[in-house]
This record gives structure tokens, sequence and C-alpha cells, in this order.
């Protein structure tokens, strides 16, 4: 899809670039703001669902109620702290393995897969032990 360039479009996906932590929507807008101050939330949310809808970023919904974005659109698994919320990337091996195993017996064709994994994150455990 050939896209109208965007500063602002632009300033939103250098802002989830690189970025681990798989942030909402207005975490994106009060990051954006510090480049954009005039930039509205309506805004971030039609760029954010417009980057999603044409692959360019992922949509992660992890039942907390609110999306979370990611740039990183390569198969890879998502670790959901259950203490505060904090999603961010699970480096695991040989996922292409457990998709072509999936599929040796479905009879379809799998075309990815998505797994979450929940339990405390470091800050949350270093917390608990102070």
């Amino acid at each position: 899809m050939n896209l109208k360039h965007s500063k602002q479009r632009d300033s939103i996906m250098e802002f989830l670039s690189g970025r681990k932590d798989h942030p909402t929507a207005d975490m994106v807008y009060m990051g954006v703001r510090q480049s954009f101050p005039n930039i509205s939330l309506g805004t971030v949310y039609r760029n954010l669902t417009l980057l999603a809808d044409i692959g360019e970023i992922a949509r992660i919904r992890v039942g907390d109620g609110v999306d979370h974005f990611d740039a990183d659109t390569s198969p890879h698994y998502h670790f959901i702290c259950k203490e505060c919320g904090g999603v961010s990337d699970l480096e695991m091996e040989n996922m292409d393995t457990l998709t072509e195993a999936a599929g040796k017996n479905f009879g379809g064709r799998i075309e990815g897969h998505v797994s979450y994994f929940y339990g405390q994150c470091e800050n949350c455990c270093k917390q608990k032990m102070s």
C-alpha cells in the first residue's frame, strides 16, 4: 500500500522502533507529543490502526482491555507480568519448528501462532524480595 508521507506517522514508527515494552496508544501519544506537541490522541489512534492494518506494526491483545503495539512484526513470543501488566518480548528458539510440527497432522495451512507467557517480571520479583 502506498501511503502519503506523514511526519507524524514517521514519529510514531520511530517511537515504537527498538522498544521491547509494547506500549499502549496512550503511551505512544505521550511519547510522540514530545516531538509533535499539537498531535491529537485521535491522530495517534488512527495511525496505529492504519500501521497495524497494513502489517507495519503488530497489535497485541493480552487480555487487559487495551491494545499494545510492537514494531517487531517477526514471529516471537511475549511475556505478560501479572503484577505490573508489562508486556515484553520473550526470546525463544525453534518457533518455525513448532509451527511445522503443529501443521503436520492438521491438514490445513498454519500461517503463524500467538503464545503468551504469564508470571512476574524481573522488576516485580525484585520488589517482592526487598
